[in-house]
């Protein structure tokens, strides 16, 4: 009821919608720490208006099945809360939530992220390890000049490091590790002990998850090496108070930090002005992580961003509302890669874009059901590259395990099932890795993109199907142009073949042939 009140003042106010319509926002679910951030656009310019962060411990509130605990969900929940309060107002569309590291590890997230959803009252998407490097990158690629054009970016986050290589604006290398401040500091700083023993050890297992891309980054090379996020921020921090360097972290300032903690012997007893309570039971996984990337790709200074993946969240999110959005030239790309033949794709992908504007909401939100169901038509033979026979399960596997930019694991997971539905056996079941209320819709989807593929198989490059569609529930009424099915005989045979594969997954398909 509050959210709905919401919209009816801002709609009575054409000042605040106006206000609203130019605000964009990205909440960035991290490990250890829930970040918030609004902006105003104009143009691709941002001018930042609100923050807001809070510590949520979410890789700690992880137990031994890998399942959320009752007492992280609730903080979550809460902080999630708190931050809808202040997003309610902005139409749907312009507010971007990711999850990263915890999120993608966690078994049973499901309930979590329907009750995550209903609390901050926005979607709320888990991203790839790949994707959350390509926005940390363009993140910080936002402070960088042109005289430096390669860049190499770390960013030590709660469950995972994110590597990334690039060149100007453009991402070139990018990695994530299971390397993480929280979960770091859980492994080898139980209890907030340090000792000579379990600095070294942490320091060595950092270095050998780091060993199978260090002679990779290290040929790229870089002409700067730049820091983001909390744990790298907080040990230039405490490196430059204590006068050990200055704006860049430095390996001396490194091994000067990595003796102090040593001397300390506990977390409690570390006297470092500028180190927060809140980032003090986590600061020494962090560091001995920063000084594995020094040691094993040969960074001697690292400097340090303000920006990371919240600002790449809104440059992305600002690039979708333009109608640039890094999902198409993914799905182009990889048409392109595996030799899909384009004439052919972009036909079926008209006639489903017709099928779907033919039946409004039918087969799900306007706002991106028609997007995936053109990247799917555009992809659908992809899977022809390894080989005829079942190519649509060979479609499956590939873009299930791509690495295309922009799309999160969902979104991905949705093309992966409509590639394979798209022919063969309608088998429903394929669906139910989705989160429940997206499955009937993304099964609508699969069968527009049936009939478009079908309707095309003859691949006759001249004029489009007069194809008109009806649909009432589960029930479809597919009628053509007088004498069109009786000029195109197989199509109708065709057909009636699917319609009785639809009957046999409990949709009923009616040709009308007038």
């Amino acid at each position: 009821m509050e959210r709905a009140a919401g919209h009816a003042a801002m709609s009575a106010n054409p000042r605040a919608a106006a206000d609203t319509a130019h605000m964009v926002a990205a909440v960035d679910l991290g490990s250890n720490s829930f970040h918030m951030i609004v902006a105003r656009s104009a143009g691709r310019e941002l001018h930042i208006v609100d923050r807001l962060k809070e510590s949520v411990r979410l890789a700690a509130g992880l137990d031994e099945r890998r399942r959320l605990t009752p007492e992280a969900r609730d903080r979550a929940l809460d902080t999630l809360a708190r931050f809808g309060q202040r997003l309610r107002h902005l139409p749907p569309g312009r507010v971007r939530a990711v999850g990263t590291n915890t999120l993608r590890r966690a078994r049973g997230v499901g309930d979590f992220l329907g009750d995550a959803e209903a609390a901050l009252g926005h979607p709320i998407e888990i991203i790839y390890g790949a994707e959350e490097a390509r926005l940390i990158y363009g993140g910080v690629a936002q402070d960088l000049g042109v005289e430096r054009p390669r860049r190499l970016v770390a960013d030590i986050g709660g469950g995972s490091t994110e590597l990334i290589v690039g060149e100007l604006a453009t991402p070139e290398l990018m990695e994530s590790v299971s390397l993480g401040a929280v979960t770091h500091s859980q492994r080898y700083f139980a209890g907030g002990y340090i000792d000579k023993s379990s600095w070294r050890a942490a320091i060595l297992d950092a270095r050998v998850r780091l060993e199978p891309l260090a002679r990779e980054y290290r040929r790229a090379g870089w002409d700067v090496a730049v820091g983001a996020s909390g744990s790298i921020k907080a040990v230039q921090k405490v490196a430059q108070e204590a006068g050990w360097a200055a704006q860049a972290v430095t390996r001396d300032a490194l091994e000067r930090i990595g003796k102090a903690l040593v001397k300390a012997g506990h977390i409690d007893r570390v006297k470092l002005s500028g180190l927060s309570d809140d980032r003090r039971p986590i600061f020494p996984g962090g560091t001995a992580v920063l000084a594995a990337i020094f040691e094993s790709l040969g960074v001697e200074a690292m400097e340090v961003s303000d920006k990371a993946l919240r600002e790449g969240l809104l440059l992305d999110l600002l690039g979708r509302l333009e109608d640039h959005d890094v999902r198409a030239d993914s799905v182009a790309a990889a048409a392109a890669r595996y030799g899909v033949d384009r004439a052919h794709a972009e036909r079926v992908a008209a006639t489903a874009g017709r099928l779907f504007a033919q039946v409004p909401g039918w087969a799900g939100a306007p706002t991106a059901a028609p997007r995936m169901l053109d990247w799917a038509a555009r992809l659908h033979e992809i899977g022809l590259a390894i080989a005829h026979k079942g190519y649509h399960k060979h479609g499956e596997y590939i873009v299930r395990q791509a690495d295309l930019q922009g799309f999160s694991q969902t979104e991905q997971l949705v093309l992966a099932i409509l590639l394979r539905l798209h022919r063969g056996k309608f088998r429903t079941d394929i669906a139910g890795d989705l989160p429940k209320p997206q499955r009937v819709p993304v099964l609508r989807l699969a069968i527009l993109l049936r009939l478009a593929v079908l309707l095309h198989r003859g691949r006759d490059p001249e004029g489009a199907p007069p194809v008109h569609l009806e649909t009432d529930g589960d029930r479809l009424r597919l009628s053509f142009d007088p004498g069109w099915l009786a000029a195109h005989p197989l199509t109708y045979a065709d057909l009636l073949r699917e319609a009785e594969a639809l009957g046999q997954a409990g949709y009923e398909l009616v040709i009308r042939d007038p």
